[in-house]
């Protein structure tokens, strides 16, 4: 039977790198930058209680952890490697015997952990190994188990286990864990540090909600959605369907985070004119698939932008690119 280590994230205001990851992924709350929290952020009880009581009646030895920084995650992680290789790289251990389940009270937090298997992992490019797939710069990572902590946000918003199908009841969790099998999925890397699992929303605001222009170059791969002299109300790089509609319209027609590819959109309006010479604005949205993508903001200033959930301003060239199959969830 296996041992089975189930993760909580938490943060404590004084506590170093706070914030579940440096990913400001606590408890669902978002930015970039960390920042001291008045209050204390731990993880609901009841769910991870329920899901640690199903797997030791299977007969799973478990283990149960909370995490309030990027170096206690990093400790538990550490559980996954495999023993050394003779070119002294850290490795998962592809027949470990141990299963990590994630508590997670949204995407950031999911986000955050697989970041630091990321970074744990990814050989540095001058030392990259033959046994690496091509088109790869990080190996297979260690299945996790992912266990939502709110059942209602399945219905209030798509987060990624719901968008995947994952079960949210803490038994069916751990029958996962123990039953199922790996579900490789896509892994958006960026040259910014950190990963994407869903995907991105990059656009400006006003105070009312209302949607304000911006203007920046978006290329996939070799096609050109903007050059940056049309004005945007928003793009969407799309791992998942996160991010996939805006309001009413809708921004990526069908992305899919097993097909190696992102998808990618930016909803551009355009003036156009009636018969009678009455001024209409309609939205216009270029669409298209790769690889790669890039982003870069023009006009100076900060664009902000949300990414798996996570709040950031975007003030130079951003690239995402796809890691075909590097993650995995364990699903029944």
């Amino acid at each position: 039977m296996y041992d089975v280590v189930l993760l909580a994230l938490g943060s404590e205001r004084d506590a170093p790198g706070a914030g579940c990851g440096s990913d400001g992924a606590c408890c669902g709350g978002a930015t970039e930058a960390v920042q001291d929290r008045p209050e204390r952020c731990e993880t609901p009880r009841v769910p991870v209680l329920a899901c640690a009581d199903a797997l030791t009646a299977r007969g799973a030895r478990v283990e149960t952890v909370t995490a309030r920084s990027d170096a206690e995650i990093d400790e538990v992680l550490a559980r996954l490697d495999a023993p050394p290789r003779p070119d002294e790289l850290t490795w998962p251990d592809p027949d470990s015997k141990i299963r990590l389940v994630v508590a997670v009270a949204g995407d950031a937090q999911l986000r955050a952990v697989i970041r630091r298997l990321v970074r744990r992992y990814a050989p540095p490019p001058s030392r990259r190994p033959s046994d690496l797939a091509d088109g790869r710069t990080v190996p297979d990572l260690p299945p996790v188990g992912v266990l939502p902590l709110d059942p209602a946000r399945s219905t209030t918003h798509r987060d990624l286990a719901a968008q995947l199908g994952l079960p949210r009841d803490p038994a069916a969790v751990a029958a996962a864990v123990l039953d199922g099998t790996p579900r490789r999925l896509d892994l958006l890397r960026n040259d910014g540090g950190s990963v994407t699992l869903d995907g991105a929303l990059l656009g400006a605001a006003a105070e009312d909600g209302r949607a304000l222009h911006w203007r920046g170059r978006v290329e996939v791969d070799d096609a050109v959605l903007s050059h940056g002299d049309d004005p945007l109300l928003a793009c969407a790089i799309g791992n998942a369907a996160g991010y996939a509609r805006l309001d009413d319209v809708t921004l990526l027609a069908a992305p899919d985070p097993t097909d190696g590819l992102v998808e990618v959109a930016v909803a551009v309006p355009v003036v156009t004119r009636s018969r009678l010479g009455r001024r209409r604005v309609r939205l216009e949205v270029r669409r298209a698939r790769g690889r790669a993508v890039s982003v870069l903001p023009r006009d100076g200033g900060a664009l902000p932008y949300l990414d798996d959930g996570v709040e950031g301003q975007l003030t130079r060239k951003r690239s995402w690119w796809t890691e075909s199959g590097a993650w995995a969830v364990w699903a029944v």
